[in-house]
């Protein structure tokens, strides 16, 4: 078995392991309270593919001119707004779902079009979630709140960050989240899709929490992180649904 050794932040040392250690795969051993433990980061086969599917996803740039990424913002707009009709893909209606300007796209340059489609599945996974955070309708609200819509690309670039998902699986990581992001992923495809829920809503509980304004949203942000990581990291989360924070979310 081929191990790295790697020292662990203080923080870190509070987290513990999860139960799918030690089952024969290469892996990378960190100390952790006096002992040493393994975190496979060898992929298996569905790994593989399920990774490699999902870095596909991330390398596809929103194209205004393609038909299949027009009906996507399309579906985006019915989700959000079910009994209201879109007058065109370009249209001030976008501004009241918290884009920049009239036309969506060119918000996209930074994550792609993977966090339209994290927009859409939050949309269609946890509607209730989704219209009460768009619509600022929880706790205490700031005179000059987060775009709903621009901060959920923010949000998906985050993760994307975070996961460190290019770097080789031959290589010590720089941080265990990527290998144990992994492992939920070869339980479920799509973990990207939920974590990003997750972070949205652990995003807005964060903005509540310090009483947010729009200049403190990038530290809102790095804080929402660090909570993310955390909480993949304890003992008992062996899937998204697992961590905390996924109470915040309604399915209906």
């Amino acid at each position: 078995m081929k191990c790295f050794s790697a020292a662990v932040k203080p923080d870190d040392a509070t987290c513990g392991s999860p139960t799918w250690i030690g089952k024969g795969l290469t892996c990378v051993c960190f100390k952790r309270k006096g002992a040493y433990e393994r975190i496979c980061i060898n992929l298996t086969p569905q790994q593989e593919e399920r990774l490699k599917r999902l870095k596909h996803r991330m390398k596809v740039y929103f194209d205004a001119s393609r038909p299949d990424h027009q009906d996507a913002l399309r579906a985006l707009w019915s989700a959000t707004y079910p009994d209201r009709e879109l007058s065109g893909l370009i249209s001030d209606q976008w501004k009241e779902m918290g884009w920049q300007g009239r036309d969506p796209s060119t918000d996209f340059r930074g994550a792609g079009f993977i966090s339209l489609e994290n927009l859409l599945f939050f949309a269609k996974t946890f509607s209730a979630s989704f219209q009460q955070l768009l619509k600022k309708q929880g706790g205490k609200r700031s005179a000059w709140e987060y775009p709903f819509a621009v901060a959920g690309v923010n949000i998906t670039f985050m993760i994307m960050q975070m996961l460190d998902l290019d770097a080789s699986s031959t290589l010590k990581p720089r941080t265990f989240v990527r290998p144990v992001f992994l492992q939920i992923l070869s339980e479920n495809e799509w973990a990207f899709d939920l974590l990003y829920c997750v972070a949205f809503a652990v995003m807005d509980n964060q903005w509540l929490q310090r009483n947010a304004t729009y200049m403190e949203f990038n530290d809102v942000l790095k804080s929402t992180r660090a909570q993310i990581e955390r909480e993949l990291l304890m003992d008992d989360v062996l899937r998204i649904e697992d961590m905390p924070s996924y109470s915040l979310l309604v399915e209906q």
